[in-house]
């Protein structure tokens, strides 16, 4: 929420009067904010309704003043990035301010391609580098997972081979440099081993669930809550981890966007027959010729073309 009315200028300055907190976990309307010292407080936003700026999500920074039974926020400050969701009914706002997006998946059980190309197109557009987790590479099926990762791998995207269970010492070190100072945004389907993952590298993973727990009170289903969690004592490095595997919300793009979204279409780009072209069935499509040398994938095209038809319907 920003100051309303008024002069903007005095506004600003009068958020700035106020204390800076780290929002660490967010249910509803509900957020715990953690202050510079540590110290967790559980905070509802000032006023009522649906804000115009959105929700306020794990990852932002927010100005607030105590109030009686907790803490009021007063002010949102402005994001580096945000993540969106979807669901059934709507689209919202889901986490701030990343460094980089982790998806984890592995061989066994079989991964969803169109998730995948979800996280990594969401990621995109909001300019937040990602990468892959292939986990249970000491399985057979890690075989058939590597082969399945070959076009991302192609594009340019990083994929880390781990085996969290089998060898949680090298995983852990071959995780610790890339995760080191950054806010990373973990996600994986059910089975992948993202709670495996959290509990090696974050030891009071549990302390600190305890924590926002009894910050927002007893029985506000602790176990649906985004959270953050300090890699080290310094706060410098954090994993955020959000239960389950959140179907991004893609519908702030244009689906006259979505190519240049996709590095692989991407870089056929630019030698299409007509200037709007959708690359589905116009002739001379630039696109199209790369899928017929086979430098796009059918599963990439036929992902490409269910995601244009959903972005073609009615948007938010």
């Amino acid at each position: 929420m920003r100051p309303t009315g008024g002069d903007p200028a005095a506004g600003r300055e009068r958020a700035a009067a106020l204390d800076l907190a780290l929002v660490v976990a967010a249910h509803g309307r509900h957020v715990v904010v953690e202050t510079p010292e540590g110290e967790r407080v559980m905070c509802h936003p000032r006023g009522k309704g649906r804000r115009k700026d959105g929700d306020i999500v794990v990852g932002d920074r927010v100005r607030w003043q105590t109030t009686g039974d907790g803490g009021v926020i007063e002010h949102l400050e402005e994001r580096r990035n945000l993540l969106f969701r979807q669901d059934e009914w709507r689209t919202k706002s889901f986490a701030a301010n990343l460094d980089q997006l982790l998806v984890l998946v592995a061989g066994e059980p079989v991964f969803s391609e169109s998730q995948l190309t979800r996280a990594l197109i969401a990621a995109q557009a909001a300019g937040i580098p990602a990468l892959i987790g292939l986990n249970k590479t000491d399985l057979p099926s890690a075989a058939a997972a590597r082969a399945r990762l070959a076009p991302y791998v192609a594009m340019g995207v990083a994929v880390i081979e781990l085996a969290l269970k089998a060898e949680p010492a090298a995983a852990s070190a071959r995780l610790a440099e890339q995760l080191a100072g950054r806010v990373t945004l973990v996600l994986g389907p059910s089975g992948m081993g993202k709670s495996t993952l959290i509990n090696l590298l974050v030891p009071r993973a549990a302390a600190q669930v305890g924590e926002i727990s009894q910050a927002l009170g007893a029985g506000r289903h602790t176990t649906t809550t985004t959270s953050w969690y300090w890699l080290d004592e310094a706060r410098r490095g954090a994993l955020i981890d959000s239960p389950g595997f959140q179907e991004f919300g893609l519908r702030q793009i244009a689906p006259e966007q979505l190519a240049a979204l996709m590095p692989d279409y991407a870089a056929a780009l630019g030698s299409c027959r007509f200037h709007n072209c959708s690359h589905r069935h116009e002739p001379g499509c630039g696109v199209r010729e790369a899928i017929a040398r086979g430098d796009i994938t059918p599963s990439r095209q036929r992902i490409y073309e269910a995601l244009f038809e959903e972005l073609s319907q009615k948007r938010w």
